[in-house]
């Protein structure tokens, strides 16, 4: 009993099963159409009128219509049973469809029998073996069909149509039908790539007419999930479409579901892609699944290859490879040098490498050989470096795959031309033509960029170029020492010996000596000299010149060059202006500062006497800024009054410079004068308000006053914006309580209000300025924090409790810095 995969006996081609007989020669059977039935009208051979009439050719061109359909179907079970023998061999050797096809025809000429008897023994050889792991495998899911030999055949059936199939639109609804719906597939799409970039849809199955429409043609540069399966060798596998954000057809009606799109491609070229899609999330896929999908891709790649995708209202038609002869016409038009690549594969169909078929009239080897000796060879024999930095093997490769062309400016080709490294740059521009790849560059003559650079430099330097010969009195200029010397190249250039003569007369000793050294004493030379040329106008050049010497050692050539140096001049000239009048305007500066500080120094020496007061020690300490040109504004006094009463205060004037030091003399003389009339520190600062806003122009400062009576040991005190005075009592520290005062200046008239403290024998009153404790990090609240922790600490005289506060002021503002002690005996 026979296997329900074995096939009966073939007959002979020219005999299918089930054929009727050929006619003979003698008569004519013609089937027609009578009524509902076929008649046959007999047409005697012998009779040449009948055969002919009408009725005769036409019987003549059915049956030789008959002759043809039985001859094809003949043919196509054939080879039905050819592309399930090549199914087998996939399956077995794990494999793709073209090494099968390769495979099956070697075993077929070895074993020296028909395609058809071959492939008819494989399939029963199959028939009695178990189905192979990878095919359960990849139909696992398969909820219809548990069986795996039919699980084989439908798989056998889907790469059989697809390699049958000459159209995209019928291999999709093969492979949705035989292979990709038992795995739980939902629809399928073809994507051919065009020659630049696009995707257009060639095939699909399990979408609407509508979506697929809207899909129909992707244009280049456009991410989705086909066009991302381009750049991976594997494919892309998504197991949800919603995490990736890529657009993709069939987006709205599956959004969470799985995706696959694996590039199809043969012999190294890719044709389009292959995007499978599942109606829910995947997990990952087996090794297993992953081959055989592979294999659907290069089956749908056979079928992209001998078809041309259409364009966007386009019909579609089938495709014709460009011809070679054709593409080599294009590369003779060019004006650039251009090679005609075609792809060189090996035997088991992969891309190995380019053979250059032609090159152009105006192609140029990089290391100068003949174009015969180019054309023929492989790119990488005739170029092996081409593999190696400039990728340029890689890029072709991607351009034969993809068909995006390439571009690349000045990019850098190495040839290996008996071992010797030879190195050139070009622009490349890569295209594919149908199978072919058209290579065109265009070297770059370095002697010619150099020239071109150098020229260059010597526009942008105004240098002119010259040489002499001393012998035969040749001498030859550059267009750009022309232009220095502001004369046509038809007055002809001017000899070293006579450059006296266009320059300056000031000048002539420098030349002189220039000459003499350059040509007696044979040396380089320079010199700079004010060249006037025709038009009047006067330029200052520089000349620099070397002799050369011939083999006896006599000198008979010159060469050198002229710089024009007028702007280097002219701004030398003015730097050196600058340079003085800089330096007048710092000496002036430092004079100022000088009598400033001078000012300052005289009124309120940095050390001072303490003040001799019945029942009270005064001390002050004054430390000026670090920066001398900052001569600031403190001030402070203590002075004993007529009263008896003693005078003391601080204050700080806004501003650095004479005119703070001038403002705080005022201050401080006026407060002296207006303390006479016995007033109280509040009526003092109020009166000092009204002198700092009318007659010092508009100068602000702050200050504290107070009034201490020896007798009752009380001190009355008022502040003008001032911080506070700190009072020590033991060994704590505080600030006497906050009152209101506006700073000196802001408004024409102001009040202050007047505090009261009653003194104690060995109290300290501190008296500041903000120079003691501010810093830039901190607020004045933390600084004046830490100036209490610091006073906590008394020490036994009050001179060295100021030397102690101002030793470890943390104050960063390098300002000036005033402090009062006042300590109760």
């Amino acid at each position: 009993m026979s296997h329900p995969l074995q096939p009966a006996e073939p007959e002979p081609t020219g005999a299918p099963p089930g054929a009727e007989p050929l006619p003979d020669e003698r008569s004519t059977e013609v089937a027609v159409p009578d009524g509902d039935d076929l008649g046959v009208i007999e047409v005697p051979a012998d009779d040449g009128d009948a055969q002919r009439s009408p009725v005769g050719r036409l019987a003549a061109t059915v049956e030789r219509l008959r002759r043809e359909v039985r001859e094809a179907q003949a043919e196509a079970d054939g080879r039905a049973l050819i592309e399930l023998a090549k199914g087998i061999l996939v399956e077995r050797l794990g494999c793709g469809p073209a090494q099968a096809a390769r495979q099956l025809a070697e075993l077929t000429e070895q074993a020296g029998v028909s395609p058809l008897e071959f492939a008819v023994e494989v399939i029963n050889q199959a028939a009695r073996d178990r189905v192979a792991e990878v095919t359960s495998a990849f139909l696992a899911s398969t909820a219809e069909d548990r069986d795996s030999g039919a699980s084989a055949v439908r798989l056998r059936a889907a790469e059989s149509g697809a390699l049958a199939a000459h159209d995209a639109q019928a291999v999709a609804e093969s492979l949705m039908e035989h292979a990709l719906r038992p795995i739980g597939a939902e629809a399928v799409a073809i994507w051919a790539l065009g020659s630049d970039g696009s995707l257009t849809l060639a095939g699909s199955a399990g979408f609407s007419a509508a979506e697929a429409g809207r899909w129909r043609y992707v244009p280049p540069g456009v991410a989705t999930v086909a066009r991302r399966g381009l750049g991976e060798r594997s494919g892309h596998w998504i197991g949800c479409l919603s995490d990736t954000q890529l657009p993709s057809i069939g987006q709205h009606l599956h959004p969470d579901g799985g995706r696959a799109a694996v590039p199809a491609g043969t012999g190294g070229r890719i044709h389009g892609v292959l995007e499978i899609v599942w109606p829910g999330p995947i997990e990952p896929q087996s090794p297993q699944i992953v081959r055989q999908v592979e294999a659907l891709a290069e089956l749908c790649a056979h079928t992209l290859e001998t078809s041309t995708p259409p364009r966007p209202g386009d019909e579609w038609r089938p495709g014709v490879l460009p011809d070679v002869a054709e593409l080599m016409d294009l590369a003779d038009g060019l004006h650039d040098p251009a090679l005609v690549l075609l792809p060189y594969l090996d035997a088991e169909g992969e891309l190995v490498d380019f053979r250059i078929h032609h090159v152009n009239s105006r192609f140029l080897d990089p290391s100068g050989r003949p174009r015969g000796v180019v054309t023929g060879s492989l790119l990488l024999e005739a170029y092996p470096m081409a593999a190696g930095e400039s990728e340029l093997f890689d890029q072709v490769e991607r351009v034969y795959a993809t068909g995006e062309p390439f571009r690349a400016r000045r990019m850098r080709l190495t040839a290996l031309v008996d071992e010797v490294p030879l190195a050139a740059v070009a622009d490349i521009h890569a295209s594919r033509h149908g199978g072919c790849v058209l290579l065109i560059w265009r070297m770059e003559d370095e002697t010619a960029r150099l020239a071109s650079l150098l020229q260059h430099a010597q526009r942008l330097g105004r240098i002119g170029g010259f040489e002499e010969n001393l012998i035969t009195g040749e001498i030859t200029w550059n267009g750009q020492l022309y232009d220095l010397y502001g004369k046509p190249p038809s007055d002809g250039p001017i000899p070293l010996e006579n450059l006296p003569a266009h320059a300056h007369p000031d000048d002539a000793v420098a030349i002189g000596r220039f000459l003499r050294t350059l040509l007696h004493h044979r040396r380089p030379a320079s010199v700079a000299f004010r060249l006037q040329r025709p038009d009047g106008v006067t330029r200052h050049i520089r000349v620099v010149a070397e002799p050369e010497l011939d083999t006896d050692g006599r000198l008979f050539v010159v060469r050198g060059a002229y710089q024009d140096i007028s702007a280097h001049h002219w701004t030398e000239v003015a730097l050196a202006a600058t340079r003085d009048q800089l330096a007048h305007s710092e000496q002036q500066a430092s004079e100022r500062n000088r009598l400033a500080l001078q000012l300052q120094h005289a009124i309120m020496p940095p050390t001072q006497a303490p003040l001799d007061a019945p029942g009270l020690r005064v001390a002050v300490r004054y430390r000026p800024a670090e920066t001398q040109h900052l001569v600031g504004g403190d001030w402070y006094d203590a002075v004993v009054l007529p009263s008896r009463l003693v005078l003391l205060c601080v204050g700080d004037v806004a501003g650095h410079g004479i005119d703070a030091a001038t403002s705080m003399v005022v201050l401080r003389n006026a407060l002296r004068g207006l303390a006479v009339t016995g007033a109280g520190p509040a009526q003092l600062l109020s009166w000092l308000n009204m002198v700092v806003h009318h007659l010092t122009g508009g100068v602000t400062a702050t200050a504290v006053c107070a009034l201490y009576d020896p007798e009752r040991h009380t001190l009355r005190w008022a502040r003008a914006g001032h911080l506070p005075p700190v009072l020590v009592r033991g060994t704590e520290a505080s600030p006497l309580p906050l009152v209101k005062g506006l700073l000196l200046g802001a408004v024409p008239e102001a009040t202050y209000e007047e505090g009261e403290v009653q003194l104690a024998v060995d109290d300290t009153l501190l008296m500041y300025t903000d120079g003691l404790i501010e810093r830039r990090d901190r607020s004045v609240e933390e600084s004046l924090t830490q100036l209490l922790v610091a006073a906590r600490t008394v020490p036994p005289t009050l001179e060295q409790q100021l030397d102690r506060l101002l030793t470890y002021s943390k104050s960063d503002t390098d300002d000036d810095t005033c402090i009062v002690g006042v300590r109760v005996a």
